[in-house]
C-alpha cells in the first residue's frame, strides 16, 4: 500500500517547519511563544513541581499541601471553561493580559501568605491560581488561529506549545537551584511574578489579527 502523499498534499515534516516559518516572520507569534513560556514557567516548572517542597519548608503537612495542589487542579477545570466561553466574547490579548497580570500580583503576595496552616489568604491564592492555570490556553489558541488561519492554527499552537514546555523545564530548573543556593522559594516567587507581569505587557503589544479565523491559511512559505 503506497504511504506517498496524493498529489497536493504536503508532508507533515515540510507542514511543521513551513508553519514554523510563517509563524517567525510575524510578531504575534514571537509574543506568543514568549507568554506561553511564562505560562509554563510558572505553572509546571514552578508550581507543579515545588509547591508542596515549598509548604514543606514552612511547616505545613505533605497531605495538607498536596491536597492544595489538588484544589488547584480542580478550580483548573472551572478557570477553563470560563476561560474559553470569554474567549468567544472578549479579545483574546486583553484576557491574557488580565489572567498574566493577576497571576504575578498573585505570586507577589504568596510569599505572605504561606505557612503551617491553612490560611484565608492561602485558600485565595489556591481559588485564584486554580482557575487561572489553563485559562491562558483558549485565548492563545484562539489568537493562533486569527492571526495564521484556521487551517494552519494547529500546527502554530503546537510550536507555541513547545515553548511552554521549554518554559516548564527552566522555571523547575532554576528554583530548584534557588533553593539549594538560598535555602528559600521566595526569590523563584518574585522571579515567576516579574515574568507573568511582563508577559501581560508583551501580548498587549500585538496589533489586530490580518487574517480572520474562517480565513484559508496563508500559502505556503518558499
Amino acid at each position: 500500500m503506497s504511504t506517498k502523499p496524493a498529489p497536493g498534499e504536503r508532508g507533515a515534516v515540510r507542514t511543521t517547519f513551513d508553519a514554523l516559518a510563517l509563524g517567525a516572520r510575524r510578531w504575534p507569534f514571537w509574543a506568543l511563544m514568549a507568554s506561553f513560556f511564562v505560562c509554563g514557567w510558572s505553572t509546571n516548572g514552578l508550581m507543579q513541581t515545588h509547591f508542596i517542597p515549598a509548604t514543606a519548608d514552612y511547616g505545613m503537612n505533605t497531605m495538607l499541601a498536596a491536597m492544595l495542589l489538588a484544589m488547584i487542579g480542580a478550580f483548573d477545570i472551572i478557570g477553563t471553561v470560563a476561560s474559553g466561553w470569554l474567549t468567544d466574547r472578549v479579545d483574546s490579548r486583553l484576557l491574557l493580559a488580565l489572567y498574566y497580570g493577576g497571576r504575578g500580583l498573585a505570586l507577589f503576595l504568596l510569599p505572605g501568605v504561606i505557612g503551617p496552616e491553612i490560611s484565608g489568604g492561602l485558600w485565595f491564592f489556591v481559588i485564584f491560581y486554580g482557575l487561572d492555570w489553563v485559562a491562558t490556553v483558549p485565548p492563545t489558541d484562539a489568537l493562533c488561529r486569527q492571526y495564521f488561519g484556521l487551517e494552519r492554527s494547529g500546527v502554530v499552537f503546537g510550536w507555541v506549545f513547545a515553548s511552554h514546555m521549554v518554559g516548564a523545564g527552566a522555571g523547575a530548573t532554576l528554583a530548584g537551584n534557588l533553593r539549594e543556593l538560598t535555602g528559600s522559594y521566595v526569590e523563584s516567587w518574585y522571579i515567576a511574578a516579574i515574568l507573568c507581569l511582563t508577559a501581560a505587557a508583551v501580548v498587549l503589544t500585538m496589533r489586530g489579527p490580518r487574517v480572520a479565523a474562517s480565513d484559508p491559511a496563508p500559502q505556503p512559505v518558499g
